[in-house]
């Protein structure tokens, strides 16, 4: 089945998507059609989004769900014509919160999408740029400044999960490609010596390398399965060797992998702790 599922907001959408993508990621037995309507601020704005969620109900013959996190009475009440299923999100939880908290809420316009404070949103600029520069073992002689420093393989998710990290969490996470010569030594690498707490193994599955590394190069040594098992298999070694804590990244998202890195390091996210 395919449903259809709108992201309303008169901000950027940003909370209603992350919210919503969280709740239909459980009912991953259909397929959803995404559509995004931010800044939908004034009357002439909310009925074209009415009429995309009346089409897409009269072609999908079932109501599109719709998560709405709209502040503006009047654009709320012309949205809540359409023919789709309203999830309004503001509605749901601020009156219990009104309650628990005994206080009433501020409805602003764009404050569930704004970053926590300017501070908050430069340091995590911050930390994507210096997730940039120290990628694939670029400037080793700033480690020092790092919270993280992500080993394994050449292709086994490193890049995408500092990103994440830092963009997400402030993090400060560079990474470290192991060569061969780094698998067949019995020490860890040089650049790593001084930074033994800092570091975090990531390793895959043989096979699930091998269709990564086929993509960039096909038909090389670099990609054949025996290569990939030798790597994989030795990385797992260093790891046990030197106790260095390592996840399987093969069937986890980057965002659970950054997760559970949070979770076993101990590192916090900007202004939370992971516990």
């Amino acid at each position: 089945m395919k449903r259809t599922v709108f992201f309303i907001s008169d901000s950027t959408g940003i909370t209603a998507e992350t919210l919503g993508d969280s709740l239909l990621a459980h009912f991953d037995q259909l397929e959803f059609e995404k559509v995004v309507f931010p800044y939908t601020d004034t009357p002439e704005k909310a009925h074209a989004a009415v009429d995309r969620i009346n089409q897409a109900a009269d072609r999908d013959g079932a109501p599109p769900i719709v998560f709405d996190t709209v502040v503006y009475e009047p654009i709320r009440a012309i949205i809540a014509e359409s023919r789709g299923y309203i999830l309004d999100i503001f509605s749901m939880f601020l009156p219990v919160l009104d309650k628990a908290l005994s206080i009433k809420h501020n409805l602003n316009v764009g404050r569930g999408d704004k970053a926590t404070d300017n501070q908050n949103y430069q340091n995590r600029i911050n930390a994507v740029h210096y997730a940039l520069d120290n990628d694939d073992g670029g400037n080793i002689n700033r480690y020092d400044q790092a919270d993280l420093i992500l080993v394994g393989v050449s292709r086994s998710g490193k890049t995408p999960t500092c990103l994440y990290l830092a963009l997400q969490s402030g993090i400060y996470a560079a990474n470290y490609p192991l060569t061969e010569d780094d698998l067949h030594g019995s020490s860890l690498p040089k650049p790593l010596q001084a930074h033994r707490n800092k570091l975090f193994g990531l390793t895959i599955e043989p096979r699930r390398l091998v269709a990564i590394r086929e993509e960039r190069k096909p038909g090389s040594r670099y990609a054949s399965i025996t290569q990939c098992e030798d790597e994989i298999r030795m990385a797992k070694s260093l790891f046990s060797r030197h106790q260095i804590p390592f996840l399987d990244s093969t069937h986890i998202s980057v965002e659970e992998i950054a997760t559970r890195i949070l979770l076993e390091t101990g590192l916090r996210r900007q202004g939370k702790s992971v516990v």
